[in-house]
C-alpha cells in the first residue's frame, strides 16, 4: 500500500508519497481501509518536530473508513463496520491498524467524509466547553480562529449552551462563517485590534473565558480580557508556542486560572470517548451540528494541504482522500 511518510522533520516537503509494507492487525487492534484523513494542526507539530515523534513516521491522527480485519481478541467490531477514530498516529494512508479501543461506530445517519471531518475538531470543542470550562447560559466567551474546523464548532456549541460569543476570523469571507455559526460579535483581526474591539462592545474585563487555539499571537492581550477568576484556555499553537507565564501575572490580572488542556485527558475513558462521539453524531443527524468542509485533497497532496493550513488559507476543515476514493 500507499502513505504519506516522515522521514526528517522540517517544512511540507518532508511529507512524501511512497510504498509501505503492508499493515496487519495484531491481538485488540483493527485493520480499517481509509475513506477519508482529517487534517489537524497537530500534524504540522509533528511534521516540524515540536511535538516529537520517533523517526520515520506516518502522520495524521484522524480518520474514518470501512473495518477489512480484526485481529485476535476482537469483539466489538467486524469487517464491514463503518468506523472512526479521533487521536491515532497512522491515519495518513491507503489502510491504517488503529488498536478497537481507539474506534467509535459510525451510525448510518452520518458519511464517512463528515465523520473524519468532525471527531478530533469536534471533540476538542466539546471537551472545552463542556468541561475545561464548562459555559452557563449568558456567560461570556471569545472563541479564537472562528471559522476554522474547531473553531465552528466552538461557536455552535457555546451558543448551544446559552453563552454571549465573541469571535476573532480574518478576513470578510471568514468572519461571515463565523457569524453564520452564530458567533453575536466577530472581529476581523486583520482590520483592527481585536482586543480594544471587544473592550468598545462589552466594557474592560468582560469575559469569563477566552478559548485560544492561535496561541503566540493572541495569548497576551486575551489575558487583559478575562474578568477577575476567569479562564485562560490555552490549547494550540498555530502562530507558536506561548512564553512561559509567571504565575504572579495571573494574580496581578485578578485570580485568573490559566490551563493547557490537550484531548487524549479528555477522552481517556472508553466511557468518555463514546459519549463524545454519541453527542457529535447525534448533533450532526439532527441538524444542530453543521460540520464545514472546506476542501477534499488527494492524500498524496498532503504537503500542499500543511502549506495551506499553515498559511491560515482554510476554512472548516480540510480532507485529504486516497486515490480512488
Amino acid at each position: 500500500m500507499r502513505a504519506i511518510l516522515v522521514e526528517r522533520t522540517g517544512g511540507p516537503e518532508v511529507l512524501r508519497w511512497v510504498e509501505v509494507e503492508d499493515p496487519t492487525p495484531g491481538p485488540g487492534e483493527v485493520l480499517v481501509e481509509l475513506a477519508a484523513a482529517g487534517l489537524n494542526f497537530i500534524d504540522t507539530y509533528h511534521r516540524t518536530g515540536l511535538y516529537p515523534v520517533e523517526l520515520p513516521f506516518v502522520p495524521g491522527m484522524e480518520g474514518a473508513g470501512v473495518v477489512e480485519a480484526v485481529g485476535a481478541e476482537v469483539s466489538t467490531f467486524r469487517p464491514g463496520d463503518r468506523v472512526a477514530w479521533p487521536l491515532h498516529l497512522g491515519s495518513y494512508a491507503e489502510k491504517v491498524v488503529v488498536p478497537a479501543t481507539d474506534l467509535v461506530p459510525v451510525p448510518d445517519e452520518v458519511d464517512l467524509e463528515t465523520a473524519a471531518a468532525v471527531l478530533l475538531q469536534g471533540m476538542t470543542a466539546h471537551y472545552l466547553v463542556h468541561d475545561t470550562y464548562p459555559l452557563s447560559d449568558g456567560e461570556r466567551c471569545l472563541v479564537h480562529a472562528a471559522a476554522g474546523g474547531v473553531g465552528l464548532a466552538l461557536v455552535q456549541m457555546a451558543k448551544r449552551l446559552g453563552a454571549e460569543v465573541f469571535a476573532t476570523a480574518g478576513g470578510p469571507e471568514k468572519v461571515a462563517l463565523a457569524e453564520e455559526a452564530g458567533a453575536d460579535h466577530v472581529i476581523d483581526y486583520r482590520a483592527r485590534d481585536f482586543a480594544e474591539a471587544i473592550g468598545e462592545i462589552a466594557g474592560p474585563k468582560p469575559l469569563h473565558v477566552v478559548y485560544d487555539g492561535v496561541g503566540a499571537a493572541t495569548f497576551d492581550a486575551s489575558l487583559e480580557l478575562l474578568r477577575p477568576r476567569g479562564m485562560m484556555v490555552t490549547f494550540g499553537n498555530a502562530s507558536g508556542p506561548v512564553d512561559p507565564v509567571p504565575p504572579l501575572r495571573l494574580s496581578q490580572l485578578g485570580s485568573l486560572y490559566l490551563t493547557r488542556p490537550t484531548l487524549g485527558d479528555y477522552i481517556a475513558t472508553r466511557e468518555e470517548l463514546e459519549g463524545r462521539a454519541r453527542d457529535l453524531f447525534s448533533w450532526i443527524a439532527d441538524g444542530s451540528l453543521t460540520v464545514r468542509i472546506g476542501e477534499r485533497l488527494p492524500l498524496p497532496e498532503a504537503a500542499h494541504a500543511h502549506e495551506l493550513l499553515e498559511a491560515r488559507r482554510t476554512t472548516g476543515k480540510v480532507l485529504l482522500i486516497p486515490p480512488g476514493r
